[in-house]
């Protein structure tokens, strides 16, 4: 057993379970640590590879098509952020998706406000819009963290939260997560991070 403090012992320590790049991770107090199955994938592009263009503002700037296994049996509602830790300044956050139905296992390429699956509530990404807005980073190479939460409830409608907004409201909820990273670099010069 590890110790890590207090009433807090791991007897098996899993560092992370890699499938197709995508780390899978669950850490249990006071329990066995568990490897989670839970987790996210996309055919457009494999964990830490580079996001295609077609998917960024050098391209179509459309979704690309993501897929999901693993969901906990007592998820309730799933939720999606795409964010861009390495923007200057600031976390971007590119699309927001939440009450997303546990019967749901996949989000089609260029999915957009028509053609939601039924339930699915939209937040605002850093341009102050629904919907995806692709990678567009101002400089150097960015990763775009895909994250997909499991939570043990619906949420109420929030009326297009932000993202800090929806976090708040969900952090109480969340019992498990899927991460899928792509990273992205500018091919032209004549865009501007927006």
């Amino acid at each position: 057993a590890v110790s890590l403090g207090g009433n807090m012992n791991i007897k098996s320590l899993v560092f992370g379970l890699v499938t197709g790049g995508v780390l899978c991770f669950q850490a249990v107090a006071g329990a066995e640590t568990v490897a989670s199955s839970f987790s996210l994938q996309s055919n457009a592009f494999t964990g830490q590879e580079e996001i295609p263009t077609k998917f960024t503002c050098e391209g179509e700037d459309v979704s690309p098509q993501l897929s999901w296994s693993g969901v906990p049996p007592q998820t309730k509602s799933l939720v999606l952020i795409v964010d861009d830790p390495d923007a200057p300044g600031k976390t971007w956050v590119h699309w927001v998706l939440y009450n997303i139905p546990p019967t749901v296992n996949e989000l089609p390429e260029n999915i957009n406000t028509n053609n939601l699956p039924r339930g699915i509530e939209q937040g605002k990404n850093s341009w102050n819009k629904t919907g995806y807005g692709g990678p567009c980073p101002p400089r150097g190479r960015h990763r775009y963290f895909f994250k997909l939460y499991a939570l043990n409830r619906m949420l109420p409608d929030l009326d297009e939260p932000d993202k800090n907004q929806l976090e708040a409201v969900m952090q109480d909820a969340v019992i498990d997560k899927a991460v899928l990273v792509g990273t992205y670099r500018k091919k032209s010069k004549r865009f501007i991070f927006f």
